[in-house]
């Protein structure tokens, strides 16, 4: 695997490792961290399937190109919900330096960095990872990167039928999730296939919000 410059380990048999460190630390934690049974069961989900993918992939005997593109979705998959799974559960609650130590994270730089309120704008670019996901490039309209204050990007979005009424503005859009990295993919339900999805981007600064980008829209494979 392509060496990461975040929290990330750099190779597959570490990132496994370090969501079962997950699994074993967060399960005693559950209620006063706040992370749901789902959200637990799901971790241990893709990170068994992950595992079995990369077997079948180094295994001489099983190991095909197929084998090696599932292996390749699979973690691509698990790393995701990792990110995810760090952002909503371990940034909120009360987390101790050791608990950020005992999953295999840095603890938290409580020290505040004075940066201004973001002006840059970004648009969406989509492309095709695969069925029910659409992957977004988030590319710069006004501004650019090197700007201190452009921290993250809010991507909003919504998923509109066939005979509903596309949003009007950025405003009418109602799900959203915060990323730093500058492409990634979201997937979506079996049901949704067809619809089309229509997204916003907002530069995020420690609560404070840059101008919108253009809205734009693509159809959801």
């Amino acid at each position: 695997m392509a060496a990461t410059k975040d929290w990330l380990p750099t190779t597959r048999d570490g990132i496994l490792a370090m969501a079962g460190d997950w699994i074993s630390v967060c399960t005693g934690k559950k209620i006063n961290w706040n992370i749901p049974d789902p959200a637990m069961t799901e971790l241990a989900t893709r990170k068994q399937t992950a595992a079995a993918a990369l077997e079948t992939a180094k295994n001489e005997t099983t190991r095909t190109p197929v084998a090696t593109a599932q292996c390749k979705e699979a973690f691509d998959a698990l790393t995701a919900f990792m990110r995810d799974f760090k952002r909503r559960y371990f940034l909120s609650p009360p987390l101790r330096d050791s608990d950020y130590i005992s999953l295999g994270l840095k603890p938290r730089d409580t020290t505040p960095t004075v940066s201004g309120t973001p002006t840059a704008q970004v648009t969406v670019e989509t492309y095709l990872p695969g069925r029910h996901e659409l992957g977004v490039r988030l590319v710069y309209v006004i501004g650019g990167p090197t700007d201190p204050a452009n921290k993250g990007f809010r991507i909003w979005y919504s998923v509109v039928g066939q005979g509903e009424t596309p949003p009007a503005n950025p405003d009418d859009l109602r799900k959203s999730f915060y990323t730093k990295r500058k492409k990634d993919v979201i997937e979506f339900e079996f049901g949704d296939s067809g619809k089309t999805a229509h997204f916003a981007v907002q530069i995020e600064n420690e609560g404070k919000k840059g101008p919108w980008g253009p809205l734009v829209n693509a159809l959801i494979p």
